[in-house]
């Protein structure tokens, strides 16, 4: 029993995106000792439910059940008709009550979507009704339905669609930021990108490459993958179900190493990228997808003067709001110029749900993968 207690604990750790939902429902806690839906709904709605993916028990799968709408939304939110839903393995966690942090039946997973602003609570500046945005929720975004504080969501640019962008408040903001506030990224430099088909992999792909120029080394497990990031953009390729990450790097910059390692991995893939960095790289945690949380040999950093640094994109939202929305207004940017794609791999609807979250569970997606309401 302390065995498995232990693989939980680790496996809440192994998707960068799964931090996102620690501080959401710390400060949602309160609110959700009590089961009962999270949405309220404006009197003038003449629908009084909305369909919801529902935990009914963390033995059985989610349920799609109607879901009670309430009267008045509370002065500071916004109600959203959730268009689509990114699918994050921390969803799974706390559906399984596999979660650090368990949520009593019944509830709606689900926190980072895109819709449209049907309502707009008193004292709300940022947005009108009508408005299409993303971002993130405290729960129930796999539900029709949605009431958000309007500091985490963005207008979304006009040449996405609402499934592509779902897949971009976590994987690019998380990738925005890593590379920019923690690694200081130059143009031009050589940047190693660990789990690289994933979404917060293709995500640092996609704009260590087409924002910075940068040199790209994108490392997966497995032909297809590694196939995926090469079309993503990738300069070179590292299949570490086949491949030694640092004699690869070592040839791939002629011995000189790489100026930044973006790592979620960690483990064994960990060390061997820390000792592929160059004078002054800079290795920037993200995640730990193997499992395993590396010790990190201080003297191979001070050999090489290099630095070792966290990224928990979610937290910022706490500690420094207005880096949390530039890493995502960043990114929107650089969408709206059209240099930057988000890769949506595969789409559920609703009533789908469960067979998402299976594909998901079970590691056989790349990119994000993403529910549609309808």
């Amino acid at each position: 029993m302390q065995q498995d207690s232990n693989n939980m604990a680790v496996a809440a750790f192994r998707c960068p995106p799964e931090v996102l939902l620690r501080p959401l429902i710390r400060r949602s806690s309160t609110i959700l000792k009590t089961p009962r839906p999270c949405v309220q709904l404006a009197q003038t709605s003449a629908r009084n439910f909305y369909r919801g993916a529902v935990c009914v028990d963390y033995e059985k799968p989610l349920e799609i059940l109607d879901q009670q709408r309430t009267d008045t939304l509370q002065p500071g939110y916004v109600r959203i008709a959730v268009q689509s839903c990114g699918v994050n393995f921390s969803d799974i966690l706390l559906a399984k009550g596999q979660y650090q942090l368990k949520l009593p039946p019944p509830f709606v997973p689900g926190y980072e979507i895109a819709g449209e602003i049907t309502e707009v609570g008193d004292g709300v500046q940022m947005f009108q009704l009508g408005d299409r945005v993303l971002g993130t929720c405290q729960l129930n975004g796999f539900a029709e339905e949605a009431i958000a504080k309007p500091q985490s969501f963005w207008r979304i640019p006009p040449q996405l669609n609402y499934h592509q962008a779902a897949a971009v408040p976590v994987s690019y903001g998380t990738a925005m930021l890593a590379l920019t506030r923690r690694a200081n990224i130059q143009p031009g430099e050589t940047v190693l990108i660990t789990a690289a088909a994933g979404g917060v992999g293709l995500a640092t792909v996609d704009i260590a490459k087409n924002v910075f120029n940068a040199t790209v080394i994108g490392a997966a497990g497995g032909p297809e993958k590694c196939a995926l990031v090469k079309r993503k953009g990738a300069d070179h390729v590292i299949d570490y179900t086949t491949e030694n990450v640092r004699d690869r790097v070592k040839e791939i910059t002629n011995g000189k190493g790489v100026n930044i390692v973006c790592d979620q991995v960690g483990g064994d893939i960990f060390i061997d990228c820390l000792k592929s960095l160059a004078w002054e790289g800079r290795i920037v945690v993200i995640g730990f997808a193997s499992g395993n949380i590396p010790k990190i040999p201080a003297n191979l950093l001070l050999l090489k003067n290099a630095s070792a640094m966290g990224v928990w994109w979610g937290e910022y939202l706490t500690k420094n709001p207005a880096i949390f929305r530039k890493s995502v207004t960043q990114t929107l940017d650089f969408l709206a110029d059209e240099k930057l794609s988000p890769h949506v791999s595969k789409t559920y609807t609703l009533d789908e749900i469960n067979e998402a979250f299976n594909f998901v569970g079970t590691r056989q997606s790349v990119g994000k993968v993403v529910v549609n309401m309808s």
